[in-house]
């Protein structure tokens, strides 16, 4: 019966610990989410800043 009590800890343990991921996870999830996007928003903008410059320095007209 002692090996069931100590098996028995081990589950609640393990259990536990699931539960405490299970609800930090998606915190983390739609964090990280969010910071990929406005960095994903700040890219595009350098990206056609960039375009807007080797435009004017090629000497052809810059698209907006």
């Amino acid at each position: 019966m002692e090996l069931f009590g100590g098996l028995m800890v081990m589950l609640w343990m393990i259990g536990f610990f699931l539960t405490v991921i299970w609800f930090v996870l998606p915190f983390v999830i739609f964090s990280i989410k969010g910071r990929v996007e406005e960095i994903l928003h700040r890219i595009d903008i350098i990206e056609s800043r960039l375009n807007s410059i080797e435009k004017q320095v090629t000497g052809t007209r810059p698209e907006l």
